[in-house]
């Protein structure tokens, strides 16, 4: 594999997005929903103002879970599908490129794209509360945001093997939709029903390895289990299964789902 060849797909995806400011508008909205809730989050509860890093990061992180996952979608649900309908996909494979290198340079791009915007725009927001954390709080801070981008990556890894599948941009984009209702919306629905249907029976292993079938739960549980406040917000330490609450497992269940998608994709597009 020529890693010179993936540099220049990934650059080429990465400057589109630049070019029409696709970066700079999510970077804007997070900017914005990130201070917003930092200062009105719990208001709610009749108080306005920061009141501290666990309690902005719980609020964000049920926004992240509705928003990053939708854009990762939409990022790259016409990556390579699009250019198929172009006409550009059939000269780009009559170059001197193997189908890896194309793929993997359009996700590397496309993920720089959605890195770049998170870390600038929930940056710029903690930049306005800077001078109330702490060094704990910002390292806090910072793993949010790095298991935002996780996230985003996985569900961009979805949204290329859709591109790849699909025959159609029309098509593509209603899977990608349906793929951020099923995921975000009726998944965690289903769990839920299926645990008060049991009764209790449904164990708490069983409970918890089918959140991990679910990026955006893992997403979730990886900031819950980072703070003991959080926990208690959310309830959940009672319910999981202790080797499924370590940070590092699943950051490596996230991998999992970063690298799976894009195999099955590679396989297809092959």
């Amino acid at each position: 594999m020529e890693w010179s060849q993936v540099r220049v797909v990934a650059s080429k995806e990465f400057r589109d997005r630049i070019r029409n400011r696709w970066v700079v508008a999510v970077a804007l909205i997070f900017s914005l929903f990130s201070v917003a809730i930092a200062y009105f989050g719990s208001a709610q509860q009749g108080a306005v103002g920061f009141r501290g890093i666990d309690v902005t990061i719980a609020s964000l992180v049920s926004l992240v879970i509705y928003l990053v996952p939708l854009i990762a979608l939409i990022l790259g649900y016409d990556a390579v599908v699009g250019e198929k309908e172009r006409g550009s996909l059939e000269l780009l494979l009559a170059m001197p490129i193997t189908r890896f290198e194309i793929l993997l340079g359009k996700f590397t791009g496309l993920s720089a794209a959605l890195a770049c915007s998170t870390v600038i725009g929930f940056g710029a927001g903690v930049l306005l509360l800077a001078d109330q954390l702490g060094a704990r709080d910002i390292y806090h801070y910072l793993g949010f945001v790095f298991s935002a981008i996780l996230m985003g990556m996985a569900f961009l890894s979805l949204s290329l093997l859709v591109s790849v599948l699909a025959a159609d941009r029309i098509r593509a984009s209603g899977v990608a939709i349906g793929l951020w209702f099923f995921f975000v919306l009726i998944f965690d629905l289903l769990v839920m029903g299926m645990l008060v249907m049991s009764q209790g029976a449904l164990g708490s292993g069983l409970f918890g390895t089918l959140l991990m079938l679910n990026p955006a739960d893992i997403f979730r549980l990886l900031n819950i289990f980072s703070s003991e406040q959080v926990q208690n917000m959310y309830g959940l330490a009672t319910v999981m299964p202790q080797n499924l609450t370590n940070p590092a497992v699943l950051i490596g269940i996230m991998l999992m789902w970063i690298v799976t998608p894009f195999i099955i994709a590679h396989w297809r597009f092959k």
